[in-house]
């Protein structure tokens, strides 16, 4: 067999705090310090021998310390995303002209989703992937012909021409864990999450989402609509394993989109955790029944990151959430009466979101009372139905995909008849303003800082890296507003 190409797997230099890598469901700038790890580009890089994992990002790294890298490589694998994608591209372009014979391939949704446009804005990538592709990599790395490796679209003779579907993976137990690659090539302190405890360690136990959401990103281009997952047994030795590696770590977090989409499987992992003695968390919908959530938490469950999205329930029927209000309040009662803490996620600027919603989505979130928020922007990513929908409604204020502002900093990209994109933006630091800022929410956070001084000083840094956040959206909203004021000035002339 021929020697296998010597790979480096890449999550670029980007802006400074961007936390768009081969992880992050949204690609942007936090509020505060947060980066994701990069599990889509680790999987591929457990099954190719020899590679090498390069998460710029949270390392800090720029394209001068990286670009010169490529000239000890034979082939280079980037993820990319919407937001980051003319940055990537331009980066691509750099390590060609650092090593003119290095291969050059781009995974990640954007390229899934738009091979052809991505290829001609990218003349110095060779192939993109279209779909999962941890295969795929493995196959170019192994030197077999481009025109023989399915799911991809490859430059030949100066077209770009496409390979038939792969199949989706079916057997997840078949992959090589994750958390090999996160020991040998990533700095596991170098990553945070705002409302899990550092240092952290995420990876995924299956890949798809049942629900149906339509502005949700992975289940739309990567992982589908079945969750389709790893066995029990496959899972518990992963995190035996992650245990060993990373004994310095205070809690593991499991991203798939909803670990709670299959119930016995869930409490079944639930229990094999709890014989390992780990402190761990995951993504769930605002359904988990009672005694789900007890299993969970008798079995060291510690917090569930849920995305509440809205307070309307007419927004949640027009995305296809599948969640009733009354059902969430029911769901967090019962979380918070288990002592489970709750991070509630919600956006703002979602098809029908008015004025009044707005401020209907702030009290439940105040009245539910999570421990922790996050308030994002809807972001119509190529590929969704949101994005179609916007597309076919004139929604849309963007034209070439900017989802983010020169800075990172995630813009509003919708426009609704008696809602401007400008009124959406600034609805979210009332947001923060009027969740955050109440007596009993502060005397909440004020106590947790108390008790455990690592807990102030990570609060007291956040609390500065989040109103230098805010005061660096104020400018973003200038530009907005301009942006908006050059558009109306356009229109009327017209």
């Amino acid at each position: 067999m021929p020697e296998v190409m010597k790979t480096l797997f890449l999550n670029p230099p980007s802006y400074e705090g961007f936390d768009g890598g081969a992880g992050a469901r949204y690609q942007a700038r936090r509020e505060i310090k947060s980066f994701w790890y990069p599990t889509w580009l680790a999987q591929p890089a457990a099954m190719v021998p020899g590679s090498k994992l390069i998460d710029a990002p949270p390392d800090g790294l720029t394209v001068e310390q990286v670009a010169p890298l490529a000239k000890h490589y034979e082939l280079a694998v980037l993820h990319t995303s919407t937001p980051s994608f003319a940055n990537d591209a331009k980066f691509a372009a750099h390590l060609k002209e650092v090593n003119p014979k290095i291969m050059i391939g781009m995974v990640g949704a954007h390229v899934g989703v738009l091979p052809l446009q991505s290829m001609n804005a990218a003349p110095a990538v060779d192939w993109v992937a279209v779909g999962e592709f941890d295969y795929i990599c493995a196959d170019v790395a192994s030197r077999k012909p481009l025109k023989d490796i399915g799911g991809i679209a490859y430059r030949d003779n100066g077209r770009v021409s496409f390979t038939p579907p792969r199949p989706t993976i079916e057997n997840m137990d078949d992959l090589p864990y994750v958390v090999d690659v996160y020991k040998r090539d990533l700095t596991i302190e170098n990553y945070f999450i705002g409302y899990l405890q550092h240092p952290y360690v995420s990876l995924y136990t299956g890949r798809g989402c049942r629900s149906k959401c339509t502005f949700c990103l992975w289940p739309q281009t990567l992982g589908g609509h079945r969750y389709r997952v790893r066995s029990a047994d496959n899972v518990a030795a992963e995190m035996a394993l992650a245990k060993k590696h990373f004994p310095q770590v205070r809690e593991f977090f499991f991203d798939d989109d909803t670990f709670t989409d299959d119930l016995p499987r869930a409490e079944e992992i639930a229990r094999r955790l709890g014989k390992l003695g780990l402190n761990w968390s995951c993504n769930a919908k605002a359904n988990v029944p009672r005694k789900t959530l007890e299993i969970m938490k008798d079995n060291g469950l510690r917090l569930l990151l849920v995305g509440y999205e809205s307070g309307d329930d007419q927004i949640l029927i027009n995305i296809k959430k599948g969640v009733r209000l009354d059902i969430a309040r029911e769901f967090s009662r019962n979380a918070k009466d288990l002592g489970i803490v709750i991070h509630g996620t919600f956006i703002l600027g979602l098809p029908g979101e008015t004025p009044q919603t707005i401020q209907k989505t702030i009290k439940f979130a105040c009245d539910i009372e999570p421990e922790t928020i996050q308030v994002s922007l809807a972001a119509p990513y190529p590929g969704t139905e949101l994005y179609r929908q916007a597309q076919e409604q004139g929604w849309l204020q963007i034209q070439t995909g900017e989802l983010v502002d020169t800075h990172g900093i995630q813009t509003a990209a919708m426009n609704y008849p008696g809602l401007q994109s400008t009124e959406i933006f600034s609805s979210v630091e009332e947001f923060y303003r009027k969740f955050y800022f109440r007596p009993r929410k502060m005397f909440s956070l004020f106590g947790g800082m108390l008790r455990d001084p690592e807990v102030m000083k990570r609060r007291l840094r956040e609390g500065v890296e989040f109103f230098k956040f805010l005061h660096e959206r104020k400018a973003t909203a200038r530009e907005m507003a301009q942006t908006a004021a050059a558009a109306s000035a356009s229109s009327a002339g017209d």
